[in-house]
């Protein structure tokens, strides 16, 4: 946990929660989304994992390296036509740790839940362990609110945890480890992510039997959808790793700074507050001239 000073803050204390440093293959919540998938696979003899995402999915990256490191064999069901050459994310899935890509258009890929689509893909590629998009579920939220216990251990004082929202279990899990008294901010990285609150209502459900009212989503930060990026946060990213030395991740991570940043400003986190962002991507150090 590393205190991060910015005048910007005003009276706001700020702590980045470095999940991203758990596993360089499976960083983040997405080894804490993974962990009780992984062992319910295992217990059900499963050989395969298959799953859902875009084309910039880092879930579909840390399923590939999970499956590399643990013996399953892995597919990825990607949304959108095939781009070649492969993009970093999915190059690194397919030659790195061997996963077998398959491509849907959008209006098919919206009906992945569809038995019958799901029939045809175990057609294709044999029986398998479901993975749904993102990795968010009911055995993955309990893994996320193991972190929201690690984060009242190491700041018991933290009054808001702020996280980027793509499917929902993150913060699922997180508000209902936090308890009633503090509360968890999600930052969507999509357009039109006002669905996700409803997410996160019935995966709470799922894993706890009821939804906790100690969370909201904060949807205006999304620069343009998923996978997408704009001049604007392009600069945020530049000053970010200027004042910080570090590079933020962009697909989740920048949106989810910048959006914490302007809740700072709007007073949406109160003033003098202590509040943790936790950071689920990749980031980099900064190289310095």
């Amino acid at each position: 946990m590393a205190e991060l000073p910015d005048d910007r803050l005003r009276s706001v204390r700020l702590l980045l929660k470095r999940d991203d440093l758990i596993h360089p293959d499976f960083p983040g919540n997405k080894w804490r989304k993974l962990a009780g998938n992984l062992a319910a696979a295992a217990e059900q003899g499963a050989e395969t994992l298959l799953t859902f995402g875009g084309a910039y999915s880092n879930h579909v990256a840390a399923t590939a390296a999970a499956g590399w490191h643990f013996g399953f064999r892995t597919v990825g069901v990607i949304r959108g036509e095939e781009h070649l050459p492969l993009n970093p994310v999915l190059a690194r899935a397919t030659e790195q740790h061997g996963m077998r890509l398959t491509y849907l258009d959008r209006t098919r890929y919206r009906a992945k839940q569809d038995p019958v689509l799901l029939a045809q893909l175990a057609a294709e590629f044999g029986p398998f362990y479901l993975l749904p998009e993102g990795g968010s579920n009911a055995l993955a939220v309990p893994g996320c609110a193991q972190l929201a216990a690690e984060l009242v251990g190491q700041v018991p004082d933290v009054d808001v945890v702020v996280c980027p929202v793509g499917t929902g279990g993150t913060l699922a899990g997180l508000a209902g480890g936090l308890g009633p008294d503090r509360q968890a901010i999600g930052v969507s990285v999509l357009k039109g992510g006002g669905f996700l609150a409803e997410e996160v209502t019935s995966l709470q459900r799922a894993a706890f039997g009821h939804p906790t009212a100690n969370w909201r989503v904060a949807e205006e930060f999304h620069f343009g959808g998923y996978a997408r990026r704009t001049p604007a946060l392009d600069a945020f990213i530049d000053d970010f790793a200027d004042r910080h030395g570090l590079v933020l991740e962009w697909v989740y991570v920048a949106k989810m700074m910048s959006g914490l940043f302007a809740m700072v400003t709007d007073g949406r986190i109160p003033a003098a507050s202590t509040v943790v962002a936790v950071i689920t991507g990749r980031c980099e150090d900064a190289i310095r001239l």
